[in-house]
């Protein structure tokens, strides 16, 4: 009975909706809420319901030629008749360039068009629920599966019948195209302009350019927005970064190490799957497998080389361009999102692998608020878009990626724009919408969080199980202490672990969502309760007065959500070396109080100061933004690490500057270590 009045809901709205949204009218549905009230019902339908179009035409492995000669492969996914013809009218084009290939997009676009298959998968993805059970994390996968993400990785047949035509790339150097991988660098920009250009001038094209795609493919369309192709006219980039060293390759001057060798291990080996098709019909590239035979392992040998390399000035060159020049454009690694000028929707999560720039990006973008939107969820990596279409939480990712390729490619006036332009998943919380989020140059109003100091204390508060178990104060303690705490293997089992992995390891609950287990070999310093429920909402900033007993040290500070009975989840996390400590105060930002709310570092080698053992250092250290509820008789609470083994591993020669010796947070009434963090509400402190 409930299937079948979900079904007839269905069929009406699309009945009413669908015809709406095709016709640019011009009284859109008023947006509401995170949901976005009959707007969010519109888009759904317009996704969900009949589309223009019955079928869709695929032309596989088109060849598109850059300008140095290189030869490009691209699948071109067109809207078609009953018998499978393309249409001849030219359509708005949404393009895709991706290093996983393109063999793995057409495998999972195969599986979701079989018929019936795809309603069953989600319909299964639906029904997996472990929640309250130790592997909850589980159900954070399957709901992201079912909740579209699968249509923004792959491709969305939905949004090619409506009237759209679809092009996935491989990127040089991987999949079916020639050349040398270049990783996000100049070269591979250069291909992803002349990509969008080519497509502009196909006949099936209107000349009316959008991008879309996860991860890397969301990093690559940030890039090529800013470079301002004139045919570029949106794009919908979900879990993009602008600052890839500091996100992800080297945060803190800490090597991804769980993550960045999995992952070159995983496209380096999809791009040597040779085009078989092409075998088959005698049509076999070979200047493609000469390619591959002359960079087969594409960075594999500079990351061994920054693991066997005892001297920083014998690293090889490319390590050192990936680790030096935080200032400067590095290769291509550090994007510049005020250069945008396209309308652009960002999707991010507060443990993904780009959350420290997903904010900024939004913020960076110099558009008024509706033609730029972001959406953060309470998520990892690979698990976005994990809360979606029922009462009360965001539409489906790919309904809202209709919605807004509807409107700023097609001009259909459905409300996208009015929506949000802030939406968040409160850790501790429900989900909310909001004018502006962590905008150091946002006007502060009443409703806005103020920055405060919360004061590291060497007094017991009683409510942990660590190396040192001290207290989180309002104001500076008069008394001096020296706490040490030494590298260890318990952050195997932590919410950075599970970052680190890109959301993998976050299906252990009691590692991902407690940290009880990692914080036995750390310090933690917590408050008293909160009084009154107290929302955390902005970038927050740890500083620290460290003492090591060699020339280097990598810490590691989160700021957690302490339940009454001791759970303790991370709300935000971050790390630094000590040599690394250098500010680069023209890309940081400070509250009103004086401090440090993104004391940006330079994460470069030729920035290095190396510590003087046994002389005190003050550290400030990052943390990505982060909205959070504390609930009455919450406790807030901040963990001090030195190691954050997997997600981080120093560099060879910066880890041996370590000796992986015991480090020191020297308590000093004169040089207090405090987090700088944005508190609304009423604790009590």
């Amino acid at each position: 009975m409930k299937h079948a009045l979900r079904v007839t809901v269905a069929a009406v709205a699309t009945a009413v909706l669908v015809p709406f949204l095709t016709s640019g009218a011009s009284a859109a549905p008023v947006s509401a809420g995170p949901d976005g009230g009959a707007a969010g019902a519109a888009w759904a339908a317009a996704e969900d319901g009949p589309q223009q179009f019955p079928n869709v035409n695929i032309e596989w492995d088109v060849p598109i030629t850059m300008s140095d000669g290189t030869v490009l492969k691209g699948n071109v996914y067109r809207p078609a008749d009953a018998a499978g013809r393309p249409i001849d009218t030219p359509t708005p084009t949404v393009v895709n360039l991706t290093p996983y290939t393109k063999l793995v997009s057409n495998l999972a676009d195969s599986a979701m068009s079989i018929p019936g298959l795809s309603d069953a998968l989600i319909e299964l993805f639906r029904q997996i629920d472990m929640s309250g059970t130790p592997l909850s994390g589980v159900t954070d996968l399957t709901k992201a599966f079912g909740g579209g993400e699968l249509r923004n990785f792959a491709v969305d047949r939905q949004l090619i019948k409506s009237g759209y035509t679809q092009v996935v790339v491989d990127v040089r150097g991987t999949g079916f195209s020639q050349g040398v991988w270049d990783m996000l660098r100049q070269r591979e920009q250069q291909d992803t302009v002349e990509v969008i250009d080519w497509a502009s001038h196909q006949p099936w094209s209107n000349g009316r350019i959008g991008m879309n795609g996860l991860s890397y493919s969301g990093i690559n369309q940030v890039q090529a927005a800013q470079m301002r192709p004139p045919a570029l006219k949106a794009i919908f980039p979900v879990v993009p970064g602008s600052d890839l060293v500091n996100d992800v390759l080297a945060p803190g001057g800490g090597f991804g190490f769980n993550f960045i060798p999995l992952w070159l291990t995983a496209i380096n080996g999809l791009k040597l799957l040779p085009d078989l098709a092409s075998v088959v019909n005698g049509r076999f590239d070979t200047k493609w497998l000469a390619d591959r035979a002359k960079d087969p392992l594409t960075f594999m040998d500079v990351l061994l080389n920054v693991y066997t390399t005892a001297r920083v000035e014998d690293l090889d060159p490319r390590a050192k361009e990936l680790l030096t020049g935080t200032s400067t454009p590095r290769a291509g690694w550090l994007s510049d999102p005020s250069k945008i000028q396209v309308p652009t929707f960002v999707t991010g999560g507060w443990h993904d692998l780009f959350t420290y720039s997903e904010s900024k990006i939004y913020n960076e973008i110099p558009l008024p608020a509706g033609q730029k939107q972001l959406l953060m969820g309470n998520t990892y990596h690979i698990n976005s878009g994990n809360e979606y279409g029922k009462p009360g939480l965001p539409p489906r990712l790919d309904v809202l990626q209709r919605a807004w390729f509807d409107k700023w490619l097609k001009g259909i006036d459905n409300g996208i724009d009015e929506y949000g332009p802030v939406t968040l998943r409160q850790q501790g919380g429900g989900w909310v919408t909001t004018d502006s989020f962590a905008d150091p140059d946002a006007t502060v109003s009443s409703q806005d969080a103020a920055h405060r100091r919360m004061y590291l204390s060497a007094n017991h508060s009683g409510t942990a199980n660590s190396v040192y178990d001290g207290s989180l104060l309002p104001e500076a303690s008069p008394d001096s202490a020296r706490l040490t705490v030494a590298p260890g293997l318990t952050t195997l089992c932590s919410n950075d672990a599970a970052q680190g992995s890109a959301g993998a390891l976050s299906i252990i609950d009691g590692c991902a969502k407690d940290s009880r287990v990692a914080e036995s070999n750390g310090l933690t310093f917590t408050s008293a309760p909160v009084a009154d429920t107290t929302t955390i909402s902005g970038r927050i900033a740890v500083r620290l007065n460290t003492v090591q007993d060699d020339a280097d040290g990598y810490w590691v500070a989160t700021v957690n959500d302490v339940a009454p009975d001791g759970q303790s989840t991370v709300l935000s996390s971050g790390q630094l070396m000590a040599s690394l400590r250098e500010v680069d105060e023209a890309n940081s930002t400070k509250s009103a109080n004086g401090d440090y709310t993104d004391p940006r570092a330079f994460t470069s080698l030729d920035r290095r100061q190396p510590t003087v053992p046994g002389v005190e250092t003050t550290l400030d250290i990052a943390l990505p933004a982060t909205e959070a509820i504390l609930k009455p008789g919450h406790r807030l609470r901040v963990d001090v690490f030195a190691g954050n083994f997997p997600k981080g591993l120093p560099v060879l020669p910066m880890l041996l500057d370590t000796g992986l010796k015991p480090q020191h947070v020297q308590l000093d009434p004169n040089r207090p270590s405090f987090v700088n963090i944005p508190v609304r509400g009423n604790p009590g402190w």
